[in-house]
């Protein structure tokens, strides 16, 4: 047989079993195919990129998931942490240059934000203040009643924390801008008389101890009178006969009807134990006098928000009979004045003069906080915060043919030292002691009293 006419039959099934082979290859390609499609897109889906190896797919949801939920609940727990530190007593503090706010409890940082402060031609002024009003919903009455929300006033002139817009950098005419989250927060943990301090650098609380700061002392009194050799109390029948026998007395002998205490005194009256409140009651139904306070007249009527309606004796005055609004003391020494004002519940109590070592060389402003009470229950904790100078005046420009004189500045004492050198009479220092507690405050200035003190206001003092 010819080889022409071989059937080639070994061809023929190589090529059959190698179709076979590649058409089951390609099914099962396509099948696998299919099934990973199906488990990785579904199919009314677009097609997408590649889809991620499982462990690094299962594990990015669920780092996603859990770092939003961190979030989520990482916010109220913040805001629940402030609350909770604000516990004592809080001082706000203002650093323009750094455009910051931060919140202070017993001298400790509890909270910063972002702030945004006056720009030039209405700049923040800088200074020792203290929250005087707040309104959740407030709008101004100068800018078109723009609304100034969570709003916290530090003067009666038109100076407010509150929130608002809080870019970069200055953009207030003059407020505190603090952004809405903050501004609510603070809003609900300051008080009426929290002390804001504006400064253009900044300031830290730090902690002080002196012999010469105020102490707690609730039963400071008067010296004792020696007492009197004791009577024995007339009994209900005789104080009865007595006030019956003024009466017939009265009756019978002309000119008796108007009979004053004072007459009533050399008659049986003083069968009565003096201070017995029915006849005490009686005495003033004839007229009487009560006791009232002796205190220097003062010839000049106080002007509306004048800070020193009380007179300055230094005796037993009206402040000390009259009750006196609640809330902290607070104290301000001013070497421009040469005095020592007190304030009580926004409202004057007294001043006194006061002398100063060195008068000519200045004090600097020191704001001095008492935060709490030692174990004592005597001694206060005291913290202070030092204020930088405020900004220096202009240089002159030397004119031609003329020198220019450059004065010559003389950096102000510390804050001990500024303590040592006021001297305070001891009368004043006992009835301010009288009146001390934790949040009260001593203000050491060589500044006077600014025109912002007034009604419904605590001390402010302006540096700049």
């Amino acid at each position: 047989m010819q080889k022409s006419q071989r059937p080639n039959r070994g061809h023929s099934v190589y090529s059959r079993n190698r179709e076979a082979l590649l058409a089951m290859t390609a099914t099962a390609a396509l099948l696998t195919g299919l099934s990973t499609s199906a488990n990785a897109v579904p199919l009314n889906m677009q097609p997408g990129p590649a889809p991620l190896p499982d462990a690094a797919r299962s594990a990015k949801p669920k780092a996603t998931v859990l770092a939003s939920r961190d979030k989520a609940s990482t916010k109220p727990k913040e805001s629940e942490d402030v609350a909770a530190r604000a516990k004592g007593v809080l001082t706000v503090v203002v650093s323009i240059s750094k455009q910051q706010l931060t919140l202070y409890s017993d001298g400790q940082p509890i909270a910063h934000s972002r702030v945004s402060t006056g720009v030039p031609g209405h700049a923040t002024p800088t200074g020792v203040f203290s929250v005087i009003q707040k309104d959740r919903w407030h709008h101004s009455n100068i800018y078109s009643n723009a609304p100034m929300y969570y709003m916290q006033r530090i003067t009666w002139s038109g100076v407010a924390m509150h929130q608002g817009v809080v870019p970069n950098g200055p953009a207030s005419h003059g407020c505190i801008r603090l952004p809405e989250a903050f501004a609510r927060q603070m809003w609900g943990i300051t008080k009426l008389g929290a002390r804001v301090i504006v400064t253009y650098g900044d300031v830290t609380p730090v902690a002080i101890a002196n012999d010469r700061l105020f102490t707690f002392k609730p039963d400071v009194k008067p010296e004792a009178q020696p007492e009197a050799t004791p009577q024995p109390e007339a009994s209900s029948a005789d104080k009865i006969k007595a006030a019956y026998g003024i009466l017939e007395t009265a009756q019978l002998q002309p000119g008796m009807g108007n009979m004053t205490a004072s007459d009533a005194s050399k008659s049986p009256w003083d069968a009565a134990k003096p201070g017995d409140r029915a006849l005490d009651a009686m005495a003033f139904a004839v007229g009487a006098p009560r006791q009232t306070a002796v205190t220097t007249p003062d010839t000049k009527p106080a002007a509306a928000g004048n800070p020193r309606v009380a007179n300055t004796a230094t005796n037993t005055t009206v402040d000390e009979l009259r009750p006196l609004k609640p809330g902290p003391v607070s104290v301000f020494i001013s070497r421009k004045e040469g005095k020592l004002f007190v304030r009580k519940g926004f409202e004057p109590v007294f001043d006194v003069p006061v002398t100063f070592e060195q008068p000519d060389q200045p004090l600097g402003t020191h704001v001095f906080t008492a935060v709490a009470l030692k174990d004592d229950n005597t001694t206060l904790r005291w913290n202070v915060m030092s204020m930088p100078g405020g900004a220096s005046a202009p240089v002159k420009k030397a004119e031609k043919g003329k020198k220019v004189e450059v004065a010559v500045t003389t950096p102000a004492s510390n804050a001990t030292d500024a303590l040592n050198r006021v001297n305070i009479p001891q009368d004043a220092i006992d009835r301010i002691s009288r009146l001390m507690s934790p949040g009260a405050s001593l203000i050491i200035s060589d500044k006077g009293i600014s025109g912002e003190t007034g009604k419904g206001t605590d001390f402010i003092v302006l540096t700049r």
